[in-house]
């Protein structure tokens, strides 16, 4: 145990020794132009800017070739087509405030021969940021993907739970091994989902901008991301922890079945805590998660004793179960 303390320090001293919050400049310190204030400026509000890239998610996207001025005049246009997986990069940005439909043009170039203009509402519904952590959060924030998420982890995992408790197997709340680690773990996932729902919540500007340039970094964005990022890396560090002491408490087909139990209740934790607490029902349910998950392990799971004759271990003192002697 004093082990796995020190190891958890260590992880985080150097977590922490290896991140370095650089304070942003601000626009002050340069010579700026007009159009360079502008950029800056849509950049604020937009989250990119010129030079930003783009990774194509729909199956396909048609650009216009000439200047948006020529389609709100009428003109005939001519359009090319980029498909799903093509790299594409801002060039231009351009506001067309006589546009009905959406006043933000946005020039995008696969290459030096495909390059057109599209509406700003209608390139963001079809592309993501060319980055692995923005391609991970939009894989889990499309809606159709997370309802099949929802039915998939709820159905999979009360059918593993339910087999595992008629088996009488080890799992974590209710016949679970005597380690913190895997409790621990549970709370963490159930504590970041409110936390990420609430982000989503109460400042879903911060959030969009995180993923436009994501970062593992918790020093190098706002508060609120901050603690969010620590939570990810503690759930990183806990996990590993709790393999470790499972390991050590099971045989190897034990804790196989134990991890799968452990997955299957982290899981339905996601899910049910990320969902609830978009309608604020999953703050009063996280505290009473914990009390729970809290008396339930020190109750049933923690042993305090060791039987003086048999060595089992025993939850208070008394008469040992195993062996019937009278522990004083």
């Amino acid at each position: 145990m004093r082990i796995k303390i020190d190891l958890l320090l260590s992880a985080l001293l150097l977590l922490c020794a290896s991140c370095y919050h650089q304070e942003a400049q601000t626009s002050d310190a340069w010579n700026l132009t007009e159009r360079q204030m502008d950029s800056i400026s849509f950049y604020t509000t937009h989250h990119y800017t010129q030079n930003y890239n783009f990774i194509v998610k729909a199956d396909s996207m048609s650009l216009i070739v000439q200047h948006p001025t020529e389609v709100l005049s009428g003109l005939l246009v001519d359009t090319i087509t980029v498909r799903e997986g093509d790299r594409v990069v801002v060039a231009d940005i351009t506001q067309m405030p006589a546009d009905s439909i959406d006043s933000v043009w946005v020039k995008v170039a696969r290459d030096q021969h495909t390059i057109g203009w599209v509406h700003e509402a209608d390139l963001l519904a079809k592309v993501k940021p060319d980055a692995p952590i923005s391609h991970f959060i939009d894989f889990f924030s499309d809606t159709h993907m997370l309802i099949f998420l929802a039915i998939f982890v709820v159905v999979a995992a009360s059918y593993i739970l339910m087999l595992l408790l008629r088996r009488n197997a080890t799992i974590v709340h209710f016949n679970d091994i005597d380690s913190f680690y895997p409790t621990l773990l549970a709370m963490l996932v159930a504590a970041s989902a409110v936390f990420y729902s609430t982000i989503q919540l109460f400042a879903p500007d911060s959030w969009r901008h995180f993923y436009y340039h994501p970062t593992l970094n918790p020093f190098s964005v706002s508060l609120h991301l901050g603690i969010f990022l620590f939570s990810v890396w503690a759930l990183v560090i806990v996990a590993i922890a709790a393999v470790d002491d499972i390991r050590r408490h099971l045989l190897l087909g034990e804790a196989i079945v134990y991890l799968l139990g452990l997955s299957g209740v982290c899981a339905l934790n996601y899910v049910i805590f990320s969902v609830s607490t978009l309608y604020y029902i999953g703050y009063p349910l996280l505290v009473a998660y914990i009390i729970f998950a809290l008396w339930r392990y020190f109750r049933y799971s923690h042993y305090r004793y060791i039987c003086g004759s048999c060595g089992q271990q025993l939850h208070k003192k008394g008469l040992c179960p195993h062996c019937g002697a009278i522990n004083e």
